[in-house]
C-alpha cells in the first residue's frame, strides 16, 4: 500500500466513524449483536477468521431432536466447554452498549448470542433471538432446568469430566475425541425422563414467532440499525437489515470483514467491536 492508499484510508476509516456516531448520537438505535461481540470475551464465533481455519461442523437442530447419539455427542462435548463458558465475563464492547443503552440512546438490543453477557454486562432490555444456554428444557413434557444445576447433574453421572479439558468451541461446545463421547451417560429430564435440549435455537431450527415479533417491535420505534458483529449469514438476523431497508432508516454495521448485508449499509466499520463500540460511547454520553 502507497502512502497515498494509506492516508485515503484512514480518512475513510475516520469518516465511517464519524458518520457512525453521528448515527448514534441521534438516538432510537435498534440493536443486533452477533458473536464478533463476545468473541472479545473469549468466546469463539462460527465464522472469524480463526473459526474459518478449522473444519467443524455446528449440532443441527433435527439431529438433535431425532438422534440419541447426536444428543450424546453434544452434551459430552457441552460438559467440558461450559465450564469456561460461563466464566467469561462481559467486555468493552458489552459495557458501551450498556452506557448507549442508559444514556437513553438505544430503541432495545436484540442479540443473537446466547451467552447473557449482554445482560451480566447491566443491560436491562434483551431480546435473545436465539434463546440462552443458561437453561435447558425436556423435549418431550416442557419442564426446564437451570443449567448450571444440569451440569452438577452430568459430573455426578461421568465424574471423569471434572478433569477433562479440550479447547473451547462455538456456543460453550468444545472438541472431543470419540472414544471419550461414547462412554458419556446423558442425564435425563428430573420430571419424566425425557430428553434435554439448551434452551437455545440450534442450526436449522426456527426462532419463535413471538420473538421475531418483539424483535420486529424495536426495529418500528427505531431511527436506525446499528448490526455488531455478525456476518448475517444466517436468514434470522439478515431479515432486520431487510425491514430496516423497508422502512427507510439508515444501516450501519461494525464487524471485522465482509457481512451478507454490506450492500444494504449505510456505514460500514470494519474493525473489532470493543474498540469502536468504546470510541462510540465515549463520543456520545462521555
Amino acid at each position: 500500500m502507497s502512502v497515498t492508499d494509506g492516508v485515503q484510508r484512514e480518512r475513510s476509516e475516520a469518516s465511517s466513524m464519524a458518520s457512525l456516531v453521528a448515527l448514534v448520537r441521534a438516538g432510537a438505535v435498534a440493536t443486533l449483536t452477533g458473536a464478533g461481540v463476545s468473541t472479545e470475551s473469549g468466546i469463539p464465533d462460527y465464522r472469524g477468521a480463526e473459526s474459518r481455519k478449522k473444519t467443524r461442523t455446528p449440532i443441527q437442530h433435527h439431529a438433535f431432536v431425532t438422534d440419541p447419539e447426536a444428543r450424546r455427542r453434544y452434551w459430552a462435548r457441552a460438559t467440558v466447554g461450559w465450564s469456561r463458558f460461563r466464566g467469561a465475563a462481559p467486555n468493552e464492547g458489552h459495557r458501551a452498549l450498556c452506557a448507549l443503552e442508559r444514556g437513553g440512546h438505544l430503541a432495545g438490543l436484540i442479540t443473537q448470542n446466547v451467552d447473557g453477557l449482554h445482560q451480566s454486562a447491566g443491560h436491562r432490555s434483551v431480546i435473545e433471538l436465539h434463546g440462552a444456554l443458561a437453561e435447558v428444557s425436556c423435549l418431550a413434557c416442557g419442564a426446564r432446568e437451570d443449567r448450571e444445576t444440569l451440569q452438577h447433574r452430568l459430573l455426578l453421572l461421568n465424574p471423569e469430566w471434572v478433569e477433562r479439558s479440550a479447547e473451547l468451541a462455538p456456543d460453550g461446545d468444545a472438541e472431543l475425541p470419540l472414544e471419550w463421547v461414547r462412554r458419556f451417560v446423558v442425564a435425563d429430564c428430573l420430571e419424566c425422563g425425557g430428553a434435554l435440549k439448551p434452551a437455545v435455537v440450534f442450526f436449522g431450527g426456527n426462532v419463535a414467532r413471538p420473538v421475531v415479533d418483539a424483535a420486529y417491535a424495536v426495529l418500528a420505534r427505531a431511527r436506525s440499525l446499528l448490526v455488531v458483529g455478525s456476518s448475517l449469514t444466517v436468514f434470522s438476523g439478515y431479515r432486520f437489515v431487510l425491514r430496516a431497508k423497508e422502512r427507510g432508516i439508515p444501516v450501519a454495521i461494525v464487524n471485522v470483514g465482509e457481512t451478507r448485508a454490506d450492500p444494504l449499509a449505510d456505514v460500514i466499520v470494519s474493525a473489532p467491536a470493543g474498540d469502536t463500540l468504546r470510541t462510540v460511547a465515549r463520543a456520545v454520553v462521555g
